[in-house]
């Protein structure tokens, strides 16, 4: 912010949540003149707006959803010098129009939001971004904020070289979300799972990440048939749909949101207190934004994937029809989303170190006994219940011994498929005809499942002991430390496949305790207030401010004042109404 004010260009990579806005709106009012934010996203400008406005901000935003008075009414008010900051999308803002009315005002500071749009490289290139470059030349003086949840080097490099930043000073927030629980269950019956997770929170609203359009419609028209407030959102409704079914989310009309990918990017909602993933995402960063949208207020939410094997052989089939450099890149993407589904490390580390972020380590000792190499993050499930291990030395010798076997005869391996069909003495055409069962270690796996031989080949893989060819049909061999171990016999401890077990509710990162019963009347006072004046509930108060007063029974303006998300324009119009609240609680509850 002090290089913000001092005029400088910016570069800040943040992950949702972290506080991107904070960076351009807190020095807009701290300095003279007008911040143009750049937003992709119509539908959500005016949320953001609306928040600003009901603090007490002079904001504004033009776009398309308003008719010929309104935007006449906001120009006039951009000229006289009214407005603090305006949002806009960049095709508007580009208009040779548009500019040339911009030249008359006191511009202080562009803030480009979403700045990964602008890159090719980027996972939503918008080729409207591109015409941003423009802003350096006609107005050069006027410095250049980026900001941006996508950590990649290529893409980073790409928006300071598109958009002409001036040796930008560039910040990157840690991408850790303490208040997040991360958690993988077995994909058993998935809708009777995600019935009775959604049930067992009667309270919260989340969203639900479905891989099709046709998942979220049958998934939305079931859970509302069962009682649970649900609507769509894909990019196969019209705009009028996705924008009504958006607004009854924010509006906490619908509780449950079932998504596809086009659902998402900027949505404001602070109180999101689950995102489940009905299907397995494509890639690590898909996950980890989608995660991002849950808990952006602080407060504890759960993230949830529901995993099965299954979803991986559907993943691989769409990928088989791409471009073939396309479909190596999205191979190897899935393979690491698979590895976090499968892996017992800690799940916080896996996603950090995805995104070259190290979790803390632990230099002490644990009891007296050997240094612990990590510092469980008690928030995910393989910390909260480690997987169960076991010497799985016998089963990972058959394995190896059986990749091996195939690799000497041919000079060649064979896919994960195939080593497990030999491995349980499958009669397949392709053992048949290339006379496989007639190796050694023909049959001699029968003793496990197919799914339970496949988890090992991938288990063998993470460890380091199978390599896997790229390329369609992802044949394995022995890496030198796999031939080493078979020779060797060495021990290899295995972990047994994932099992559900729910454990006792503790008190988790950023948890406020509070009157329960306070909260839930604080709550229905502020969606009346909110649905007087036509905005998402959140935006008069957010939980974290709501569970503050219900904890700390503010009795005067001055209390009421010292709660956090509680300012001068919040106390004069809300100030009143949720004392009295507060007040009358305290009178029906005093024994």
């Amino acid at each position: 912010m002090h290089d913000a004010l001092a005029g400088r260009d910016l570069f800040v990579l943040m992950p949702t949540g972290g506080g991107k806005s904070l960076c351009f709106q807190l020095p807009a009012l701290m300095r003279d003149g007008l911040t143009i934010v750049v937003s992709p996203l119509i539908a959500l400008m005016k949320d953001q707006v609306d928040a600003l406005q009901t603090s007490g901000i002079p904001a504004t935003y033009l776009n398309s959803t308003l008719n010929r008075e309104e935007a006449k009414a906001r120009w006039r008010g951009l000229h006289r010098g009214q407005y603090r900051m305006l949002y806009v999308a960049p095709e508007r803002l580009m208009l040779d129009a548009f500019l040339e009315r911009a030249l008359n005002w006191n511009i202080a500071q562009f803030a480009i939001d979403e700045a990964h749009c602008i890159s090719e490289w980027g996972h939503d290139f918008r080729p409207e971004y591109r015409e941003l470059k423009k802003l350096r030349k006609q107005l050069p003086d006027v410095p250049i904020m980026a900001l941006t949840a996508t950590a990649t080097e290529r893409v980073r490099a790409d928006i300071v070289k598109e958009l002409d930043l001036r040796d930008p000073r560039a910040y990157a927030a840690s991408f850790n979300r303490p208040n997040l629980t991360y958690r993988v269950v077995p994909k058993t019956a998935p809708y009777e799972q995600l019935v009775a997770f959604i049930r067992s929170r009667p309270n919260d609203s989340g969203i639900v990440y479905c891989a099709s359009r046709k998942s979220t419609e049958s998934l939305a028209r079931n859970l509302s048939e069962d009682g649970i407030a649900a609507k769509p959102y894909h990019a196969g409704l019209t705009n009028t749909e996705r924008t009504k079914h958006q607004d009854a989310f924010l509006r906490d009309d619908v509780r449950v949101i079932t998504a596809t990918i086009a659902f998402g990017m900027g949505i404001n909602k602070p109180n999101v207190r689950f995102v489940v993933h009905y299907d397995l995402p494509k890639n690590i960063e898909s996950y980890y934004q989608e995660t991002g949208r849950a808990g952006r207020d602080g407060l504890p939410s759960e993230c949830v994937l529901l995993f099965s094997p299954g979803d991986v052989a559907k993943q691989l089939h769409f990928i088989d029809e791409k471009a073939e450099r396309e479909a190596r890149i999205a191979r190897a993407q899935l393979q690491q989303m698979v590895h976090y589904a499968e892996t017992r490390e800690c799940r916080r580390t896996v996603l950090l170190k995805y995104f070259g972020e190290s979790y803390p380590s632990d230099a002490g000792t644990v009891d007296g006994q050997r240094p612990r190499l990590q510092i469980s993050c008690e928030s995910c499930d393989n910390c909260l219940q480690p997987r169960e291990t076991f010497d799985g030395t016998v089963h990972a010798q058959k394995f190896l011994s059986c990749v091996y076997r195939i690799h000497a005869r041919h000079g060649f391996g064979f896919g994960l498929g195939h080593v497990v069909d030999v491995l349980r003495g499958a009669d397949t055409e392709a053992i048949r005809q290339r006379n496989h069962n007639g190796l050694s270690t023909y049959g001699i796996g029968g003793e496990l499942k197919r799914g339970e031989w496949q988890a090992i080949g991938r288990e063998l893989f993470r460890l380091g002991l199978v390599e896997c060819a790229p390329g369609k049909f992802a044949t394995l061999s022995l890496t030198p430390a796999g031939l080493e171990a078979l020779r060797k016999r060495t021990s290899i401890v295995l972990t047994k496949q994932i099992e559900i077990v729910e454990k006792a509710p503790r008190r988790r990162a950023g948890a406020i305790e509070c009157d329960d019963a306070l909260f839930d009347r604080l709550r229905a006072l502020r969606r009346q207030l909110a649905d007087e004046r036509g905005v998402p509930a959140y935006i008069i108060f957010s939980d974290v401010s709501l569970r503050e007063m219900a904890r700390k029974y503010p009795a005067n303006s001055t209390e009421f004042r010292s709660i956090p998300g509680v300012g001068a324009q919040k106390l004069k119009d809300f100030g009143e109404v949720f004392l009295s609240e507060i007040k009358r609680h305290l009178a029906a509850n005093t024994r």
